[in-house]
């Protein structure tokens, strides 16, 4: 990560003093590398996002829809962001349900995101990581449009507020969002996307599966094609290669799904 030290020295210059352009250089630099540091611990905050309380999950749906409606109509992107967020986090299907309800009431005249967000602080369960992921969510559906409203803006930090979150953190989990936006919108995050489609694909199932339909897809098709299974039949060296074959695309393809879901 390079933009704070270019943004930093760029600053400097325009002053034409040398000196100040070392400085924002410096500053830029510690900046990228809080920024790296984070996004290190956010990609593992992933592979243990799936332990988060009813309590979390039903304050995170609730703001979530107050955010979305907050502009006076909620965008179909923000409703896939949501849904990918309920898929990723392991809800299953009642949960789904639940979580659907949540957004929902989020959405009615009277709501109050920040009072909920306090409710959620004093809990007293909930750790700082566990509130950083609870507003890097909630800016993936709201940054899951084309803007962000000045309103919604103000929302979130109060929320960040009440969660003990501050502005620098807030900012650079803003950076790091549309950064990965902006790689799924670029030709390698086309062809990331089309890796996903082809591992749904390959278990015969889409990306609205449950992440437990997704365990039980794998399973069964893997209890067609494994060569120890059809072993028994006493198949031909072809057969034996197909099956080989195709066990290793479904594990390929499973073990993509694993990091991208966070199944256990």
């Amino acid at each position: 990560m390079y933009w704070g030290k270019i943004i930093g020295t760029l600053a400097g210059l325009a002053t034409l003093k040398p000196l100040l352009a070392a400085a924002g250089f410096l500053l830029g630099h510690q900046f990228d590398r809080g920024f790296a540091e984070r996004y290190q611990r956010i990609r593992e905050q992933d592979e243990r996002v799936v332990s988060l309380g009813d309590s979390f999950v039903r304050a995170l749906f609730r703001c979530m829809g107050h955010l979305a409606k907050i502009d006076g109509r909620v965008t179909e992107d923000e409703i896939r962001a949501a849904r990918a967020v309920m898929h990723r986090i392991g809800l299953g299907p009642a949960q789904i349900r639940n979580a659907i309800a949540c957004f929902n009431d989020g959405k009615k005249p009277g709501f109050d995101p920040v009072a909920e967000a306090g409710r959620l602080a004093r809990s007293g369960a909930r750790k700082a990581e566990e509130r950083r992921v609870f507003v890097r969510l909630l800016l993936e559906v709201s940054l899951s449009k084309s803007g962000l409203a000045r309103e919604e803006r103000a929302v979130i930090w109060d929320i960040c507020t009440a969660l003990g979150i501050g502005r620098v953190d807030l900012a650079q989990l803003e950076a790091m969002i549309r950064a990965q936006k902006g790689f799924r919108q670029s030709p390698a995050g086309d062809v990331d996307a089309a890796k996903l489609s082809a591992a749904y694909q390959t278990l015969g199932i889409d990306a609205t599966a449950t992440n437990a339909e997704i365990k039980t897809a794998y399973r069964r098709l893997m209890n067609r094609s494994h060569p120890d299974k059809i072993a028994a039949t006493n198949p031909g060296a072809d057969a034996l290669a197909e099956a080989d074959r195709r066990t290793r695309e479904l594990l390929a393809a499973y073990e993509l799904l694993k990091v991208r879901r966070s199944i256990r």
